[in-house]
């Protein structure tokens, strides 16, 4: 087992988490805002080429926070854009993170059954 892509891993994403704490900490922004701009950022350093290499460093640190959502849905689009021309930019993103989506919604569902869901107050 390679322990280095384990310590990178874990710092990377650590690095992430951390920076989304402070933002939390420091601004008025709700953790809602800060998913939407770390999906939004994932793409955005996807489509400038600076999120791949990220990626190929930190593996699993890179692609497991929300932010590798937005760089799974970028690759999806760029890949069915290839695939199938313009059209492929409409359903290429969420092809790709199909599976990650069927499953936050069945265990979701699942942790609803389970426990009694209440609305907070």
């Amino acid at each position: 087992m390679d322990y280095m892509k384990l310590i990178n891993a874990f710092w990377v994403g650590g690095v992430f988490c951390a920076i989304a704490q402070i933002i939390i900490d420091k601004t008025k922004l709700t953790p809602a805002r800060i998913m939407v701009s770390y999906v939004v950022c994932g793409v955005l350093l996807t489509a400038v080429g600076v999120y791949e290499p990220i990626v190929n460093y930190a593996g699993c640190g890179a692609t497991v926070p929300i932010i590798g959502f937005g760089y799974t849905l970028a690759k999806g689009a760029v890949k069915a854009v290839e695939e199938n021309g313009l059209w492929g930019a409409l359903c290429g993103g969420a092809t790709a993170a199909a599976c990650g989506i069927s499953a936050a919604i069945f265990f979701g569902f699942l942790c609803s059954v389970i426990f009694k869901p209440k609305a907070k107050k």
